[in-house]
């Protein structure tokens, strides 16, 4: 079983970013052998819902620790397969990896 203290630095702040998100978006992300870079920073979309919608970060984000989601496995693997290049979308749900839209080139 994965866990949060699995991870890389790169991915560890990919993972709080999208726990922070928690409803949203990170476009553009840059990946180099298969890890999140930063520089540039990726955009990042929140979505804010309105009315009795939770718009906080997610409670694990306090956690020390915690056994990764399939989604969260799923994004690194797919990270990792794609290599190097620029990932168009990240859909966040609940802080978690819903979507990826992935720019390749022919």
């Amino acid at each position: 079983m994965l866990s949060k203290s699995s991870l890389s630095m790169q991915q560890n702040r990919l993972l709080e970013i999208m726990q922070k998100t928690n409803y949203g978006r990170v476009e553009r992300l840059t990946i180099s052998d298969g890890e999140p870079i930063f520089n540039p920073p990726p955009r990042i979309v929140k979505d804010v819902k309105l009315g009795s919608g939770d718009n906080r970060a997610r409670p694990e984000l306090d956690a020390a620790d915690f056994a990764l989601k399939r989604e969260h496995i799923e994004l690194f693997e797919t990270l990792k397969r794609v290599g190097s290049g620029v990932i168009e979308s990240i859909e966040v749900k609940a802080g978690l990896p819903f979507r990826i839209t992935v720019e390749q080139r022919i």
